[in-house]
């Protein structure tokens, strides 16, 4: 008994100091769980029994896995971690941004007070680069209330100087004088090929925020939209890639980087993005842009008339155009087309009015405007004419360029 109850202090201190080793072996191996964990990802093991060094409990982990694959791959350029559409856009982003500017117009105001001319800020928009010679293509609306433009182009502010603009498609150009290595234009697709459902990047300066970036998918197409002019933009793309005020005359660009229209406009009741954004097609851009560069305004194709305007026309209840004038020695006076003319009495008497082009009713003057655009100059056109004595007839006319 005595021998029993002797041995107990030994096998209690014996049992005290495998306890101690145990937990002594159980601290030693917790960092190694974290490494574990945190190795799931790649984290190498150091990392995770650093973070958890630092207190920081529940999160030395986590830390440790996202920030990893920057940090092992070589940075914020290695981008072999992450999916390849995000590798894409990151890429089209940092590429087509060196493009884009931040167009800044500036009015001429009266003091209240002094009543002294003041240049105050008008607005800002953005646009892009369109070729090495300084030109920068916008919307209209951007420069439209605007005597004088700043131009920034990535850390620098260039003089905007207007070279033409198209107010019917609400776009404009303006030239800086900057330096070759800093005129990076975009690559220019086509807008006839888009399919709805495929891929849209929008790159722009809403709310004066720079260089931002969203991306959505293009919803629809073949949309109509009222230019600042008064006639609508036909062939309009309609995306749900944010746009808001700013982002005017941005790029829209698709999963190539290529240009594929002009952000212009959202639809919104709040005045911010709704989730429906629309853009000028590209294929009008680059029909009216060496147009603006070479003429400082759009080339317009017509016939040599003068229409009637649409409310008289509605009055009379006239159906098509009608010819209020023709141009002497014009395609149409060598139609033969006739205008409103007095008889004796000074009464006015019908001449002619236009209700189909290539066979597609014309209802309106715009349309008729919008056909000739279609075609361009030097396109023969076959119009429907309904004469004076309301007898229908055909004509083949070859259109030219008017003021």
């Amino acid at each position: 008994m005595m021998r029993t109850l002797a041995t107990w202090p030994l096998l209690t201190l014996l049992f005290a100091m495998g306890a101690a080793f145990g937990f002594a072996l159980g601290g030693l191996a917790e960092p190694d769980a974290v490494a574990d964990l945190a190795s799931v990802d790649g984290t190498p093991a150091a990392e995770g029994v650093e973070d958890r060094a630092t207190g920081l409990a529940g999160t030395g982990t986590m830390r440790s896995s996202q920030t990893a694959p920057a940090a092992r791959r070589g940075g914020r350029d290695d981008l072999s971690w992450m999916a390849r559409d995000e590798r894409r856009d990151i890429e089209i982003f940092r590429r087509a941004s060196q493009s884009v500017v931040n167009v800044t117009t500036f009015g001429v105001r009266r003091n209240a007070f002094s009543l002294q001319p003041l240049e105050m800020p008008a607005g800002t928009g953005s646009g892009f680069v369109w070729d090495e010679r300084g030109h920068v293509v916008t919307n209209f609306h951007v420069i439209q209330q605007g005597q004088r433009f700043t131009v920034t182009l990535g850390d620098d502010d260039f003089e905007g100087r207007l070279v033409g603009y198209a107010q019917q498609k609400d776009l404009a150009v303006l030239r800086i004088d900057a330096p070759r290595e800093l005129l990076l234009p975009l690559r220019v697709g086509r807008s006839a090929d888009l399919v709805v459902g495929q891929r849209v990047l929008a790159i722009g300066n809403p709310f004066g925020l720079d260089q931002t970036l969203t991306v959505g998918v293009l919803s629809a197409l073949g949309r109509e939209l009222r230019s600042p002019g008064g006639l609508p933009i036909r062939d309009v793309i309609q995306t749900d890639a944010a746009i808001n005020p700013g982002n005017s005359g941005g790029p829209l660009l698709d999963s190539t980087g290529r240009l594929i229209g002009v952000n212009t406009a959202i639809y919104s009741p709040s005045g911010a993005s709704a989730g429906i954004s629309f853009a000028v097609p590209v294929d009008t851009v680059r029909r009216l842009v060496p147009q603006l560069i070479a003429r400082g305004r759009p080339i317009q194709p017509g016939i040599g008339i003068q229409a009637l305007h649409a409310s008289a026309t509605r009055r009379f209840r006239l159906d098509g155009v009608v010819i209020r004038a023709v141009e002497p020695g014009g395609p149409a006076d060598r139609a033969g087309l006739r205008g409103l003319s007095q008889d004796r009495r000074g009464r006015v008497r019908l001449g002619d009015r236009i209700v189909t082009l290539d066979g597609e009713p014309v209802e309106l003057l715009e349309d008729l405007v919008l056909g000739f655009e279609d075609r361009g100059v030097g396109a023969r056109v076959r119009l429907g004419v309904i004469g004076a004595d309301e007898r229908a007839r055909s004509v083949e006319i070859e259109l030219i360029a008017v003021e």
